[in-house]
């Protein structure tokens, strides 16, 4: 009998339970989704490397599965908690025929188990069909093989994912039996006729409050962006973290306490329609809700930050990769080794053998060849030397700029040596990568620089002070800007700083900072490409690395494919986190404003009947609650889209290696996108669910 009656009440109250199984359903799914990557990974075609990366980034996404199962879970406890208030009148009605507690908790359990089991399996079987196309994603993003692609379904993924929500089911049993034992006969039938307690606030204090409010946002606004040189450490970036969420919290708790008095002051638009209504209840709204719009905007904030500045991120990474590895290979190692170094950090002293040293002084190629390395595999090969001039620091080339640039960028090293490239050497070099190449006078040099940050504040020293003296000799730049170029290929402009200097100036020898070869391999077909690589990269089996490492010799260097396998998976594990966490946020935040607004609809209900009795019709009192719940959605988010414009300017600035403000705007806009469906679902479930309520008869 018990059984029966939990199917119909499940059946006749559907339009109740619809966003609580939307959310669970989409919860499910989404956990499978990212806990089956271990299974979809066997059918991937990829480099050894490489699966070292995605097992990488399996990991991970097991440690935020925590994160997200506790978000998950107290995200069904609380949408239970609007389904039980919903039905209180009808568990007082079920006392008063002479049903106990214990029945009504075993119905509400009954109800519980069955719907977890439904949305358990649905979740699950749209996760397994999801799940191949993250295969797909995967295979993508880390440019994999996707000949042997089979479909597969996890078991692991499967009981991780029933056993994590059997555990918040059972929670919300127990939550649901407390909550019954506590309720009183009385209670329960006058359950649907109370509404919270609504204490007015003082209009003073609110618009004081509003505008305290309003100025620690603006200086934590200033800190992550104006002084972000500042928070180099975790303690000085947990002020503005701190002053953001006390700054979001004085807003919404203010604004039930002046903003209904403001627009009373305009009586063409109070007393227009419903406006006086509609106004009302959403004053009544935020101020009963301070807590949890402030916790939705701050989740709505991460969301778009972590989603925009990761895209950001993925697209910048794949754009410049290209561009940054012209060639297969570069190697470098130290020139003019001396007989002992002693580390002025640690005191360690490192002593050099005549082998080493005499290696030091000669080119890499000479390296190469004298152990064994067929230089017939390389072709394009350009070698140059590198050279450091004493006194010749970061801080002499800044001049006047310098005690300006100190007190902006105090975290930078201006004791560091520049790097020094003839001119001639750098144009073979150029030539290679397809750079532009120079020419200087005997009295000219350049500065070649293509890090954002770096570039601004060498660009501000060259338009004051361009000239720099050596050896008695002045020399100046021959631009008021620095050029762009580098030596390394990398995963992005990196290049902090190098000087090319005029072929007749005197490098003298003991100048010599370091030897440098750039070369591409001499193959046709990618798999040869990887298999000359492997001279370079693979430690156990190279042949090279093995007798260079017996000899104490340190050629150090970077492959265009490691380069590239290496950008892809760190590029690949960021955006993945970020679609997680963001979409679990996202479901989370709409789920909460969804429910918050239906009971809010199912408190009022005999309001909207007022409205019928005084003549308003079906129109007019549908138009007042679209008003209601759009304004309600879009509070949060036009505070948390101010929120993210500076968090993502923030993330960016400190991710300014991998990220490029050029790609930040394809990247908001696919975020908008995510955003606009995802909210705009729980926007119209929340929409008509609460139409349907307000319709029912009493």
């Amino acid at each position: 009998m018990l059984f029966k009656l939990s199917v119909k009440n499940m059946k006749k109250s559907f339009k109740d339970y619809a966003i609580y199984f939307l959310t669970l359903v989409l919860g499910v799914a989404i956990f499978y989704m990212f806990n089956s990557l271990d299974s979809q990974q066997a059918m991937l075609q990829v480099s050894e490397s490489t699966r070292k990366l995605i097992g990488l980034m399996i990991d991970i996404l097991g440690v935020v599965s925590v994160f997200i199962a506790i978000v998950l879970g107290f995200l069904i406890v609380y949408a239970n908690n609007f389904l039980i208030n919903r039905r209180k009148r009808e568990f007082g009605i079920y006392m008063t025929l002479g049903m106990g507690r214990r029945q009504i908790s075993k119905i509400i359990l009954l109800e519980t188990l069955l719907i977890g089991i439904i949305s358990l399996a649905v979740g699950i079987f749209i996760g397994i069909f999801g799940s191949q196309l993250m295969s797909v994603l995967v295979a993508k993003l880390f440019e994999a093989d996707m000949s042997e692609f089979t479909f597969v379904f996890s078991s692991d993924a499967c009981i991780k994912t029933c056993i994590y929500f059997a555990v918040m089911f059972l929670a919300v049993m127990i939550f649901n039996t407390i909550t019954i034992s506590r309720c009183k006969l009385i209670n329960l039938l006058t359950a649907m006729r109370k509404n919270e307690k609504v204490k007015m606030k003082n209009p003073v204090i609110s618009v004081l409050v509003f505008i305290v409010s309003v100025v620690v946002l603006s200086y934590a606004y200033w800190k992550v962006t104006g002084g972000v040189n500042e928070l180099d450490t975790i303690d000085k970036i947990i002020g503005p973290i701190v002053m953001g969420i006390a700054g979001t919290v004085g807003i919404f708790w203010s604004l039930s306490g002046f903003i209904l008095r403001v627009i009373q002051s305009s009586k063409k638009i109070y007393l227009k329609g419903t406006n006086m209504f509609v106004l009302r209840q959403l004053n009544n709204k935020i101020n009963t809700t301070v807590v949890a719009m402030s916790v939705i905007c701050i989740m709505l904030f991460m969301t778009i930050s972590v989603l925009s500045s990761s895209l950001s991120v993925h697209a910048s990474m794949d754009a410049e990769l290209e561009e940054m590895t012209p060639v297969d290979l570069n190697l470098q190692k130290i020139a003019n080794l001396p007989e002992s170094y002693t580390n002025p950090r640690t005191g360690k002293t490192t002593y050099y053998t005549e082998e080493q040293i005499e290696d030091s002084k000669k080119t890499i190629s000479y390296t190469l060849e004298t152990n064994g390395y067929d230089l017939n595999n390389l072709k394009d090969v350009v070698e140059l030397s590198t050279y450091t001039i004493p006194d010749w620091t970061w801080e002499a080339s800044l001049g006047n700029y310098f005690e300006t640039a100190k007190s902006q960028y105090s975290m930078l090293a201006y004791d560091t040596l520049e790097t020094i490239v003839k001119v001639s050497d750098y144009n073979k070099l150029a030539q290679l990568y397809g750079q532009e190449k120079y020419t200087l006078e005997d009295d000219e040099f350049i500065v070649l620089c293509d890090f954002d940050t770096m570039t601004g504040i060498r660009n501000e020293a060259l338009k004051g002070n361009n000239t720099v003296e050596i050896d008695g000799k002045e020399y100046h730049s021959k631009y008021n800007e620095c050029k762009s170029g580098f030596l390394n290929i990398s995963t992005s402009h990196t290049n902090t700083g190098i000087i090319l200097l005029p072929d007749s100036f005197e490098f003298k020898e003991e100048w010599k900072q370091s030897q440098f070869l750039a070369a591409n391999y001499n193959a046709d077909t990618e798999e040869e490409k990887i298999e000359l690589d492997k001279e370079f990269t693979d430690e156990e089996n190279s042949l090279l690395c093995k007798k260079l490492d017996e000899k104490g010799i340190q050629l150090d260097g970077m492959t265009k494919i490691v380069i590239i396998e290496s950008s892809k998976g760190v590029a690949t594990i960021i955006i993945f986190i970020a679609i997680y966490l963001g979409i679990t946020f996202l479901i989370a935040s709409s789920a909460i404003l969804a429910l918050k607004q239906l009971t809010e609809s199912s408190d009022n209900k005999q309001r909207y009947t007022i409205l019928r009795k005084i003549g308003c019709d079906e129109k007019m009192i549908n138009q007042a609650l679209f008003r209601q719940i759009e304004i309600f959605f879009m509070l949060p988010l036009i505070l948390a889209i101010i929120h993210s414009i500076f968090g993502i300017k923030f993330a960016l600035t400190i991710m300014a290696v991998l990220a490029s403000p050029e790609e930040l705007i394809p990247s908001v806009v696919a975020t908008a996108i995510i955003i606009g469906i995802v909210y705009g679902l729980y926007f119209l479930a929340t929409y008509l669910g609460s139409k349907n309520i307000i319709k029912e008869e009493e």
